[in-house]
C-alpha cells in the first residue's frame, strides 16, 4: 500500500517550475519590502517617545502609506498562494547526505516554513484587523510588528539562498526547461505565461478590489473593501461614542475642557471655545486599517491653546480622552505637532457641527497622523515637562 505523503516524483507539470516560482517570488517579495517600510512607518508613528520627530508633512503623507501597505497586503494573498503551489513538490524532496549541499538544503526549507507561516499570519491578522475583526487576546499592532521582522528576516535568507536559481531564471525565457525538475515532463492545463498573467490580473484584481478605501475613483468597484473611505459627514466612523463608553451626560452643556500648563489652568466650555478665534483646514484622516478620507475641519488651533497656559513651543501635549473603553483614550501629541498651524480642536467638520460618534463636543485633527491618534471627546489637555 502506497503511503499517504506524497513523493517529489509525483508531480509532474511543468507549471511548477522555478521559471514560474522565481517570477512570482520576485513581485511577492516587492509586496512584502514595500508591506514591510510602511509598516514600520505606521508603527513608528504611534511610538510616544519618538528620538526624530515623526513629520507633519505631506498631510496626505500617512495616508498614502497606509493605502499601499493594505494594497500589497492585499497582491500578496494571490501571488503567496500561486507561489507556494508552484514550490510545493519540494516539500517532499528526500533530504540530501550531510554536506555543504545538505546544509543550504535545510537553510533553505526552513527559511521557507518561517516564511510562509509568518507570511500566513501577517496577511490573516491583517486582512481581519482592516474588517476590525479580533477573535484573539493579543495586542494586534505588537504582535504584527514583532512577526513583520521575522517574516523580512525569513525573506532575506530564502532570497540569500536562492538567488543563483532566481539569477538563472529570470535570465532565461519563461518557458526554458533548464531548471526544471526531472520528473516534471507533462504539460500543464495552460501555459506558463498564462498561469503568470492570471497571477498578475487576480493581484491587480486584489488590489482594485480593496483599495476604495483610500482611493475615491475605485470606490464603486472595490467590492471587497470593509471601508468605503465615506460615512457620516463624510467620513467613516471607527469607534461610535458608545463603543468608546461615552454618553450624553459626558458631552451636555456641563462639558469642560481643561488646558494645563506651566502657566496654570484654564478651563473652557464648548461655547468659550466656540467663540475663540476658529481655523479652517482640509486634511485627510488615515487609519490603520487602510481607510482614509478627506474633510474640512474647523476649530481652534492647538497652539492657540497652549499659549493660553504660557506653554513653550515644542512642548509635548497629553491629551485625554472621555472615553472610558478602548485603547487611545490617552494619546500624546509632539511638539512639532502641537505648534503645528493645522493642528486643530475641531468643532465641525465639513461645515456641520461634529456629531457625537465623531468626536464632539471636540477632537483632535493633524496633519500627517495616524487616526487612532486623532482623539476624539477631548477634555483636557496637558503639557508634559
Amino acid at each position: 500500500m502506497r503511503g499517504v505523503v506524497p513523493r517529489e516524483a509525483e508531480f509532474t507539470s511543468r507549471l511548477r517550475s522555478a521559471a514560474v516560482a522565481a517570477r512570482v517570488g520576485s513581485w511577492l517579495g516587492v509586496c512584502f519590502a514595500i508591506a514591510f517600510v510602511t509598516g514600520l512607518i505606521s508603527h513608528y508613528a504611534q511610538v510616544p517617545d519618538q528620538p526624530i520627530p515623526f513629520p507633519t508633512a505631506p498631510s496626505w503623507g500617512y495616508r498614502l502609506t497606509q493605502g499601499l501597505h493594505v494594497a500589497t497586503g492585499s497582491a500578496a494573498v494571490p501571488l503567496l498562494l500561486v507561489k507556494l503551489w508552484t514550490v510545493y513538490p519540494k516539500l517532499f524532496a528526500p533530504l540530501p547526505r550531510p554536506s555543504r549541499r545538505g546544509v543550504l538544503t535545510m537553510l533553505e526549507r526552513g527559511s521557507i516554513g518561517v516564511l510562509v507561516a509568518s507570511a500566513v499570519f501577517q496577511l490573516a491578522t491583517g486582512l481581519a484587523n482592516a474588517a476590525q475583526w479580533y477573535p484573539w487576546a493579543f495586542s494586534f499592532r505588537t504582535a504584527h510588528f514583532a512577526v513583520a521582522w521575522i517574516a523580512i528576516g525569513a525573506l532575506l535568507v530564502h532570497v540569500a539562498v536562492k538567488l543563483p536559481v532566481i539569477r538563472a531564471a529570470w535570465g532565461s525565457d519563461v518557458d526554458s526547461v533548464g531548471q526544471d525538475r526531472p520528473s516534471a515532463t507533462r504539460s500543464g492545463a495552460v501555459s506558463r505565461r498564462t498561469l503568470l498573467r492570471g497571477t498578475w490580473i487576480a493581484a491587480a484584481a486584489a488590489v482594485v478590489t480593496t483599495a476604495g478605501a483610500t482611493v475615491p475613483l475605485l470606490r464603486k468597484v472595490s467590492v471587497f473593501a470593509v471601508r468605503t473611505g465615506e460615512g457620516p459627514q463624510g467620513v467613516p466612523i471607527n469607534r461610535t461614542a458608545q463603543a468608546a463608553g461615552v454618553t450624553a451626560d459626558d458631552v451636555d452643556r456641563s462639558y469642560l475642557l481643561q488646558v494645563v500648563g506651566p502657566g496654570g489652568t484654564v478651563s473652557l466650555t464648548r461655547d468659550e471655545l466656540a467663540g475663540l478665534r476658529q481655523r479652517t483646514r482640509d486634511l485627510p484622516i488615515a487609519c490603520v486599517e487602510g481607510w482614509s478620507a478627506g474633510a474640512t475641519w474647523s476649530g481652534v488651533p492647538i497652539r492657540d491653546l497652549l499659549d493660553l497656559v504660557e506653554a513653550p513651543r515644542g512642548s509635548d501635549v497629553l491629551v485625554v480622552s472621555l472615553q472610558r473603553r478602548g485603547h487611545y483614550g490617552r494619546t500624546v501629541l509632539q511638539g512639532n505637532f502641537a505648534d503645528h498651524p493645522s493642528t486643530l480642536l475641531a468643532l465641525t467638520i465639513n461645515g456641520e457641527q461634529l456629531s457625537v460618534d465623531h468626536g464632539y463636543p471636540a477632537r483632535i485633527i493633524a496633519p500627517n497622523r495616524p487616526g487612532v491618534l486623532q482623539t476624539k471627546w477631548v477634555t483636557r489637555l496637558e503639557v508634559m515637562t
